[in-house]
């Protein structure tokens, strides 16, 4: 063999090498490649099982997946913005009232919370003097426990122990309140859905079916083991004993106020009237809520883009935020959530401060004064009767003290 055959058989030998190491790294890269999409198409599978079967997702699993939604949603909205034309121009108060003085609203929904009532006496729940701040005695696991269907089943005396104080008849409604009845008396409330378990709205004279209570109320009540039913002047003298009112029929269960607790299903009234009133609403008043416990919270999102909504608070609550996976969820992407500062907002308008002066301004520029003042009375005749009562009851009071104590000066002689 010549040197020339000699160098290119071994030159043959190389590349023969070379391409067997080339074929072994491509088999190895594709068998790779392979095994992972057999790996992720076995992962999809077990999803697709876990949900067919109706199995459990994982939560790691879930906010992945709600994450990249959402980062999908944020390009889409960054690519757009460019395209928004609309400067922040929701309309003002003054218009708002305007409106509402020459009848062009007919279909008024409210919101309403636990801040209505603040100015009856009745503290609310999240604030730094809130109820939740004035548990400390009641060795609950936490705050929100009085209210837990589950805590309640195992202790129910530390509810009524608190329940004593919040009792209806021990408060009178607000001018607030009485806003409401106004806006009735003008034909132009559709309904007001109230956080509120207090029944202030009823004291104050609206009507029954005007009143959405989504959490229940201290106006009826149940057993919790026989399922009777009670109206709340059956029990009141014991819950305001701070006592465990106890069943007259099975004898044994525990009657509980309607209110609903965490752990417990809304009225099917709430569900009812949340589809019929809130696509029609015209105007939506938001008033003395912290719009944080759900699905009461989401109901903001339920009237149309062309529906106003004025929010009167002490603070600036439910406000859209772009990273927020339950705003889309529950609000359906960017509709979700008050748009306070952005540049799409052309009606979300807000009043901040108590509930009773933000009332009384939109009561003054509607020119209402008067006719308010005269539903009012009826708030006036209520303080009357309680004074009375108040003074009825020291004079008593008063009495057997007296006669207590000319009893023990009778001994002594």
């Amino acid at each position: 063999m010549t040197e020339e055959q000699k160098k290119n058989t071994e030159k043959k030998t190389d590349e023969k090498i070379v391409q067997e190491e080339k074929t072994t790294e491509e088999k190895k890269t594709e068998e790779k490649t392979e095994e992972k999409e057999k790996t992720e198409e076995k992962e999809k599978t077990e999803e697709k099982k876990e949900v067919n079967s109706g199995g459990e997702i994982s939560m790691e699993k879930i906010t992945s997946l709600l994450k990249d939604m959402m980062k999908g949603v944020k390009k889409y909205e960054d690519k757009n913005r460019e395209k928004i034309k609309v400067v922040e121009n929701p309309p003002s108060i003054e218009e708002i009232c305007e409106r509402l003085k020459n009848d062009e609203f007919k279909n008024v929904v409210v919101m309403c919370g636990a801040g209505i009532s603040v100015s009856a006496g009745i503290p609310d729940f999240r604030s730094a003097d809130g109820l939740y701040k004035q548990l400390d005695g009641f060795e609950l696991p936490y705050p929100e426990a009085i209210f837990d269907i589950s805590y309640f089943k195992e202790k129910p005396e530390p509810f009524f122990r608190l329940a004593k104080n919040l009792y209806p008849g021990n408060f009178v409604p607000t001018k607030t309140h009485y806003f409401f009845k106004l806006l009735e008396q003008k034909g132009i409330l559709q309904r007001v859905f109230t956080q509120n378990i207090d029944t202030l709205e009823r004291v104050s004279g609206l009507s029954s079916d005007k009143i959405v209570e989504a959490h229940g109320s201290f106006g009826e009540a149940t057993c919790q083991s026989c399922g009777a039913k009670y109206d709340h002047l059956e029990f009141k003298p014991t819950i305001l004993k701070g006592e465990v009112p106890r069943c007259t029929k099975c004898k044994t269960g525990v009657v509980k106020p309607d209110i609903v607790f965490f752990g417990e299903g809304l009225p099917e009234k709430f569900w009812d009237l949340k589809k019929k009133d809130f696509p029609k609403a015209d105007l939506l008043i938001v008033i003395g809520t912290s719009l944080v416990v759900q699905p009461f919270s989401t109901l903001i999102n339920d009237v149309t883009d062309e529906c106003p909504r004025l929010l009167i608070n002490r603070e600036v609550v439910g406000k859209f935020s772009e990273g927020n996976i339950y705003s889309f969820l529950m609000g359906g992407g960017s509709s979700g959530g008050f748009k306070f500062g952005r540049q799409d907002n052309s009606r979300d308008l807000k009043l901040i401060g108590d509930a009773d002066e933000g009332i009384q301004k939109l009561v003054d520029l509607c020119g209402w004064s008067e006719e308010f003042e005269e539903i009012l009375k009826h708030r006036n005749e209520i303080l009357k009767t309680i004074k009375k009562k108040e003074e009825e009851k020291k004079e008593n009071t008063e009495k057997k003290e007296n006669d207590k104590q000319e009893k023990e000066e009778e001994k002594e002689k």
